[in-house]
């Protein structure tokens, strides 16, 4: 990513270029993300393509101001880190289910390296944490989004706990983000992919969270309490619209005509 790019990437995030790539730039980039590039899988059910390279991420996130979902999101910001001159390295996680981890490459998460330290970063889980993770603390981590805690596995892996629940398994390697082409078609063709049986569209605010999931749309205060409503059919577009900066010529619908399908 050049500067140029790195720099309306910025401007899409309203974020500043910071001074120097350290811990506290990181911070900062890392939850306005959250506040405003939308963790969404409309393109599944719009029957979108998704390619895992700078130039569609970029048009896609940056251009056409949408959001994504994890191979996204964290694909992209990993390119503005580099840009701005962070040490970033991709690694693939398996997200916890009821029977365990799931398939490999179901995640990709961040490990980011400043002057003070290594960080997690991972601006494509949804509810998460607002702030990157220290990677090297064993301790529990307080955050606005709950308390997290990283676990070393008897194989050399790690797995993310929030609130003590585990919620992905982290496999140390260093990926590239072509790796990640078969977990990302399996999560949107697969029947058994929770992202192919449901519409969601969420972003962290300053408040709480809203999300749009189908044709409900949800508030959550910063306090857990929730907020829904139905939206009519013929609100839909302007919800995306006011909600998430997300323009759309028609409605994504779950198993529609422009559904991707394996």
């Amino acid at each position: 990513m050049d500067a140029a790019a790195a720099d309306a990437y910025l401007d899409r995030m309203g974020a500043a270029r910071p001074a120097s790539p350290d811990a506290d730039a990181l911070r900062a980039l890392h939850l306005r993300h959250l506040r405003t590039v939308p963790f969404e899988n409309l393109s599944l059910h719009l029957g979108e393509e998704i390619e895992l390279a700078e130039q569609p991420l970029l048009d896609k996130i940056v251009g056409a101001r949408r959001g994504g979902f994890c191979y996204e999101l964290n694909g992209a910001f990993a390119m503005l880190l580099r840009a701005l001159g962070y040490e970033v390295e991709m690694l693939s996680a398996r997200v916890f289910g009821p029977e365990g981890p799931g398939i490999p490459y179901d995640h990709l998460v961040l490990r980011v390296s400043t002057p003070d330290g290594p960080w997690l970063a991972d601006v494509g889980f949804g509810r998460h944490s607002h702030f990157p993770l220290r990677w090297d603390s064993r301790a529990e981590q307080s955050d606005p989004g709950g308390v997290f805690r990283i676990e070393e596995t008897a194989e050399g892996d790690l797995d993310v706990f929030r609130d003590g629940s585990p919620q992905y398994r982290i496999e140390q390697r260093p990926r590239a983000l072509a790796d990640f082409e078969v977990g990302c078609w399996w999560n949107r063709t697969s029947p058994r992919s929770h992202f192919t049986q449901s519409l969601v569209c969420s972003r962290l605010t300053e408040t709480g969270r809203v999300t749009l999931s189908g044709r409900t749309l949800v508030f959550t205060g910063a306090d857990g309490i929730r907020e829904e409503r139905e939206v009519g059919a013929g609100e839909v577009l302007a919800a995306y619209r006011e909600h998430f900066g997300i323009v759309l010529e028609r409605e994504p619908v779950v198993g529609g005509a422009g559904s991707i399908r394996a």
